[in-house]
């Protein structure tokens, strides 16, 4: 039996985004996708959800301070 990781309550919300979407947050930030943080291709969520290298993750975490935090990930090889 395979324990699926995305729904461990410690584990964020992971999600691919579009090129549509990349190039947006990349504008809004102000930044190049390089700048970004990491994460790894062989990262355990990574691979349950099917991300390649270059892809950009948003990840979404609960915050008691903040409500939500979102931040953004690179996959690489």
């Amino acid at each position: 039996m395979k324990n699926d990781i995305l729904k461990h309550k410690l584990v964020p919300d992971h999600t691919i985004l579009s090129k549509t979407e990349m190039n947006k947050v990349l504008k809004q930030l102000n930044i190049h996708q390089e700048q970004l943080p990491k994460i790894k291709s062989d990262d355990p969520v990574v691979k349950d959800i099917g991300a390649k290298p270059g892809d950009i993750l948003k990840i979404t975490r609960k915050s008691h301070t903040a409500g939500k935090f979102v931040t953004y990930r690179l996959v690489l090889e």
